[in-house]
């Protein structure tokens, strides 16, 4: 029996995608590219924007439309609303929170379908299993659970009960030399556009033991580049203050870990909060080779009215005092960001401050998106005052402007020469495509694809807005 998953939405949903396909290979079930072979169907939900709604109920209506000609089974999880959630159980099989992903085996079977493993023996129960060709992950309990919808209660903002369970889980990771390893979920922000308060709930960290464990594990099995995850990382052991470390402590303990291996691997993070920021982290990633030097520090808007209208909690001030302690401190690095245009309210004089932001901090890239109410955000209460025609011009002039300065950088790497990760084919096949540690794309001529996965030196040649291009050195 197959299973097929569709993963949307961020890094978080591709690493909790990871632990759900490790979960159903431990039941026997085989993973398929191909839709139409599996008898298992499944979306890692996206609310961040109404696209990504739309892309689940797309699927769930060609899936119910298969169910007259076949068997199949369909369930949904990932950041999911709490209104969404209540019409997803009137279309999918099974609606479960990803901090219940233990349960799916149960979940599974009782709704009929015996799966591979369950056929060896239904009640030797799925942690005393042990099958054939698999990796064995962490034992996890499960326990029944209905998904009635009339008798289950939804909270405005969902509990992370069981977290801990999903994270004991082993992802099966969908590279060999990349990885994401989640450190918290949750947020506790309540910036005003987002969802994910009310989809993942409140910030929980995860051990750090745990963290470190499986960090090692990576290193030890020769990954090359690593991502720390969580919606707000440097607000990272706040929750269990006097029984966890904070998060510069935790890079602490990564860095000295990188030192003391002997590997050669970086170490990435996404995404800290302004507010959190502060100059400790810094200062440990300017001590040791494995921490990265690359820095994603969203913005969102460059204008302070707008930015407390967002709830951001942080001021323009702040923010470039942040941007000016990265230049001091980490001089080599590159900076990403993240920007909303046409934010409720948002004026043309106030996003012309945005256009100023990115002319005197010039990012190396900016994920631009323009502003769409999600149901359960509190700006989804209010009039969407800027029209589609003007976000999408404002989306264009400043993505303008940021190709500009992604440019000028680039063209200053011409003639030097980068130690990049190979990562795969470019979509001209006579090149490999590899990254910097600063994550600037490089590409070279070459056929040997035994150095994907491998660092590798590039002498840069040439130059356009977002990638260059070099030769191989021997």
């Amino acid at each position: 029996m197959k299973y097929h998953i569709i993963q949307l939405g961020c890094q978080m949903n591709i690493s909790d995608g990871e632990r759900v396909q490790k979960t159903l290979d431990k039941m026997g079930f085989e993973e398929t590219e191909v839709e139409e072979e599996a008898s298992l169907l499944g979306v890692i939900a996206c609310s961040v924007r109404q696209k990504g709604i739309d892309k689940v109920y797309s699927r769930i209506s060609k899936w119910n439309k298969w169910k007259k000609k076949k068997n199949l089974l369909t369930f949904v999880s990932g950041c999911v609303l709490p209104a969404g959630k209540e019409n997803f159980l009137k279309t999918f099989d099974l609606v479960l929170k990803m901090s219940d992903l233990p349960e799916l085996p149960d979940m599974i079977s009782q709704y009929g379908i015996v799966s591979p493993a369950g056929m060896q023996s239904l009640d030797a129960g799925f942690k005393d299993l042990e099958l054939s060709n698999k990796k064995s992950v962490n034992p996890a309990g499960f326990k029944l659970t209905t998904l009635d919808p009339d008798k289950e209660k939804i909270s405005k903002v969902v509990k992370n009960e069981n977290i801990e369970d999903f994270w004991s889980i082993t992802p099966k990771y969908s590279s060999g030399f990349e990885a994401f390893i989640p450190i918290q979920n949750g947020c506790d922000k309540f910036c005003t556009y987002c969802a994910v308060p009310y989809t993942r709930g409140r910030e929980v960290s995860r051990p750090s033991s745990e963290i470190l464990k499986e960090l090692k594990r990576l290193v030890d099995n020769n990954y090359k580049s690593i991502t720390l995850l969580g919606q707000n990382v440097n607000s990272y052991g706040l929750d269990k203050k006097g029984e966890e470390v904070n998060f510069s402590d935790l890079l602490e303990k990564i860095g000295k870990y990188g030192d003391e291996s002997g590997k050669d691997f970086w170490v990435y993070f996404t995404s800290p909060h302004p507010r959190d920021m502060n100059d400790d982290v810094l200062e440990v990633i300017s001590k040791y080779k494995c921490l990265a030097k690359q820095i994603h520090i969203p913005v969102q808007s460059g204008d302070d009215e707008v930015l407390k209208n967002m709830n951001r909690k942080h001021s323009m001030e702040k923010y470039r005092q942040i941007i000016h302690s990265i230049w001091r401190i980490l001089p080599t690095a590159t900076i990403f960001t993240d920007i909303i245009v046409g934010f409720t309210g948002e004026t043309d004089e106030q996003f012309e401050n945005t256009k100023k932001i990115m002319g005197e901090l010039k990012y190396n890239m900016a994920y631009i998106a323009q502003y769409s109410p999600r149901p359960g955000a509190v700006s989804s209460k209010w009039e969407d005052t800027v029209s589609k025609e003007v976000k999408k011009n404002r989306f264009h002039e400043l993505t303008e402007e940021l190709v500009k300065y992604s440019y000028d950088y680039n063209k200053n790497m011409i003639g030097r020469t980068f130690k990049v990760l190979v990562r795969g084919r470019d979509r001209n096949k006579e090149y490999l495509s590899a990254l910097t540690e600063g994550k600037i794309i490089i590409r070279f001529k070459s056929d040997d694809d035994s150095l994907i996965g491998q660092y590798v030196k590039v002498k840069v040649e040439s130059a356009v807005p977002f990638s260059t291009e070099g030769i191989l050195l021997k």
